[in-house]
């Protein structure tokens, strides 16, 4: 057993509350569609605005990059459903101090909460990404003694109703096809055990960015766009396990679950941190325009608010808790033409397309 499962299992250990805090299933509740609120551009509505626009979207949940405080006062006054993260430089500092971790809970969370409707805190972004610095690796030992001293912070305060996560790229899955296929990359694995372990035992999600428009751009031989769009007009069955898909979305889940299910979890859920199709880019960023972005999103809410829920062929009838990226187009993001547009919504507020989050329209 890894030191950073030792930590774990003690912080656990610790709280009287365990029994009860695992209680608490997000598997038996309603799907939500919420959406990833980024502010990278100069041109953005104010929040408070911000926050009228994803109310009249529909929207259930709010991702937040940050826990500004500005935010999350607005939104105590409103019934959306709110996600917060705690930024990767602030990782370590909190890994090491249950006083810091003590501290952050009260200043991001204790000061909102309950008025503010949090619901998930996330440590860190994409954390197993990025590997090639002395820091990097340091974070990356940190991530889950963070979120240990995080949930035991939340615990202590009798605070039972808050998950804690952390979202990754799809990157750290080695084979995704066949799904039946799915396994870790080897060289994290030794990361990803503690934190299944943490998320097993504290009944939280494996949160995944997963982008179908990624994976059928770099193969637009071998994937229909169809397919990548979610519009159901093709199957593909995998020979390993015999399931059926109808969609690229399923197949990049279910890899996932087989992946967790390998190493020995197989309780451990999925949400959806972000996932979105572009709605514009260059001349060679073939797929991307707004029809098929409002396809793909439409397509989406149909499959998450579906009621009863569907699931994916490994894992039928669960709930999968799902984040659109993203509210706006963000003009100071880094990268090629496709990166700048993403957004729900123009800087304006004037939607890119027309898309009922509730999944009432479809």
């Amino acid at each position: 057993m890894t030191i950073i499962s030792l930590f774990y299992l003690y912080l656990l250990a610790s709280s009287s509350r365990f029994l009860y805090f695992t209680t608490f299933s997000f598997r038996a509740t309603a799907t939500i569609i919420g959406v990833n609120y980024g502010r990278l551009g100069d041109n953005l509505p104010s929040p408070s605005r911000s926050i009228q626009l994803l109310q009249t979207m529909n929207a259930a949940h709010v991702k937040l990059y940050d826990a500004d405080h500005e935010i999350l006062q607005l939104l105590s006054t409103t019934k959306l459903e709110v996600t917060i993260m705690v930024a990767n430089h602030e990782i370590s500092a909190i890994a090491s101090s249950q006083r810091l971790a003590d501290q952050w809970v009260y200043e991001h969370i204790l000061n909102h909460y309950p008025d503010t409707m949090i619901r998930f805190v996330l440590v860190g972004n994409e954390i197993l990404s990025y590997t090639t610095t002395d820091q990097d690796k340091q974070i990356m030992k940190d991530l889950v003694p963070a979120m240990a001293r995080i949930w035991t912070s939340l615990t202590t305060e009798g605070i039972n109703d808050i998950k804690i996560g952390t979202p990754f790229a799809m990157d750290v899955v080695e084979s995704t096809f066949p799904p039946s296929t799915g396994r870790f990359k080897p060289e994290i694995v030794h990361e990803i055990v503690p934190l299944l372990d943490f998320l097993s035992g504290t009944d939280s999600l494996f949160f995944i960015d997963v982008y179908p428009y990624f994976s059928w751009s770099a193969n637009p031989m071998s994937i229909t766009l169809d397919y990548a769009l979610l519009n159901g007009n093709q199957t593909y069955t995998d020979l390993g396990s015999g399931l059926t898909y109808t969609n690229l979305l399923d197949q990049m889940l279910d890899s996932v679950f087989f992946a967790m299910a390998r190493l020995g979890y197989n309780n451990v859920m999925i949400g959806i941190a972000e996932t979105g199709w572009p709605h514009e880019g260059e001349w060679n960023e073939y797929g991307t325009n707004r029809e098929n972005a409002a396809v793909y999103n439409r397509n989406i809410v149909r499959k998450m608010t579906a009621v009863p829920p569907v699931g994916t062929p490994a894992r039928p009838g669960v709930t999968i808790p799902t984040f659109i990226f993203s509210l706006y187009d963000e003009n100071q993001k880094f990268g090629p033409e496709s990166e700048r547009h993403w957004g729900l919504l123009h800087p304006d507020g004037r939607p890119v397309y027309e898309v009922d989050l509730s999944g009432q329209a479809y």
